[in-house]
């Protein structure tokens, strides 16, 4: 039940329910998921059992989130059915699903390709197409994908397209594809800059993870995601947070969806406090209580870098992002400065490297000279200390904490 419609709420629901095409900007946490479910499960007629409503997701975990969402709005005594369909699933019990039929899917462009080709899946019947994260689509290189899912749909289906960002080739796509659409603008790059702290800490590469922890030992945040370019600096980086004795995961396309969907609920629920991941595996993530943003590598260009920050500040809650800077990323952050039209202010950071590099050779000679069951207990004391640490300091925004308690 929407008690207090959000912007995008507001303006896109009665434009759906009236069957027109909508292209919305509304980036992820302003509520646009929901504005798009609401009139695409009223629209739902339960009595056929067939596919009338399919939504586009960049990445699976936003797929997920989707479906969850979906399943939270509908009515159990008419409730439709729901299917995820993306990669790293056993692709015969989506066959066995889709064989028994469903009426609502929720796909990633990939597997979805992959059963239009085994014609496992009939697109003709849907009769609303939505495409969320649409600027994401295109940046991960499934525009072609997308847009042979779009010709599969038939010519009469009502589209919905939401997207951070209007650029000129979704732009494009809406002119190819929708009909007549109403164009909604909910939120700008600006509002963002101005609902967000933003600070820079400028290091060295080898002064990195000295700068960043000590940045989360001073911020202390209830939930923080860091952000890394590649899956190999993920991983490395999630060693060394977690030797440390952090509560911390990482995120990123290596690991299997059950090792995927198990570190995302540890960190929705706050067992773990810190989230390593890259942008793609990042993409979609909606959490409640999300505090800080910490970019241990620089973003490549604005764009990447809204969608970062984007995690934080949901809902007119306060939001934190730091950029760690070498000094090779100079032209970097100049770019986003430019994009965002913000000079980003600079912080300093105490960081003594040699300590940290003690600190990490004392550990290991120490912990070489333990046996197995002294590990395990070293291991335990400082993540019990760690924890009374994070739980002594920066606490949950109260939303967050009144809907946990509401559970």
């Amino acid at each position: 039940m929407i008690l207090t419609p959000t912007p995008v709420q507001e303006r896109t629901i009665p434009l759906l329910l009236e069957g027109r095409d909508v292209l919305a900007q509304a980036k992820t946490g302003t509520g646009k998921t929901i504005a798009y479910l609401t009139p695409l499960l009223q629209k739902i007629n339960v009595e056929k059992n067939e596919l009338q409503a399919l939504i586009l997701a960049p990445t699976r975990e936003l797929a997920i989130q989707i479906t969850e969402e979906c399943k939270k709005l509908q009515d159990d005594a008419v409730a439709s059915s729901v299917l995820s369909i993306y990669g790293g699933q056993d692709m015969d019990r989506q066959m066995k699903a889709l064989k028994r039929g469903v009426h609502v899917a929720v796909a990633t462009p990939g597997r979805l390709l992959d059963h239009l080709r085994r014609e496992t899946i009939n697109l003709s019947t849907v009769s609303m197409l939505v495409i969320d994260e649409a600027d994401q689509m295109l940046h991960f290189g499934f525009l072609e994908d997308v847009e042979d899912i779009i010709e599969e749909t038939g010519t009469d289906r009502q589209m919905g397209l939401f997207s951070a960002t209007l650029s000129k080739d979704i732009r494009k796509l809406a002119k190819r594809y929708m009909t007549s659409p109403e164009t909604i603008h909910i939120r700008d790059d600006s509002n963002l800059v101005e609902e967000i702290e933003h600070y820079a800490i400028e290091v060295s590469d080898r002064e990195k993870l000295g700068a960043l922890c000590t940045t989360i030992d001073e911020t202390r945040p209830f939930l923080g995601i860091i952000f890394c370019r590649t899956i190999r600096r993920v991983s490395n980086l999630y060693g060394d947070l977690k030797s440390r004795g952090y509560l911390v995961g990482e995120l990123h396309g290596d690991l299997s969806q059950s090792k995927r969907e198990t570190v995302m609920k540890q960190f929705k629920t706050a067992k773990l406090q810190l989230l390593v991941a890259t942008d793609v595996a990042s993409r979609g993530i909606d959490i409640e209580g999300i505090t800080h943003v910490f970019n241990y590598d620089v973003p490549e260009d604005t764009e990447s870098y809204i969608h970062r920050i984007g995690r934080t500040g949901r809902a007119g809650e306060a939001g934190v992002a730091f950029t760690l800077a070498a000094p090779k990323d100079k032209e970097l952050m100049r770019n986003i400065e430019q994009g965002i039209q913000y000079e980003i202010p600079r912080k300093e950071v105490e960081v003594n490297a040699a300590e940290y590099d003690r600190h990490d050779k004392g550990n290991e000679s120490k912990r070489n000279s333990m046996s197995a069951k002294e590990k395990k207990e070293d291991k335990i004391e400082k993540n019990k200390k760690r924890q009374q640490r994070y739980r002594g300091g920066h606490t949950a925004p109260k939303p967050a904490l009144e809907k946990r308690r509401k559970r």
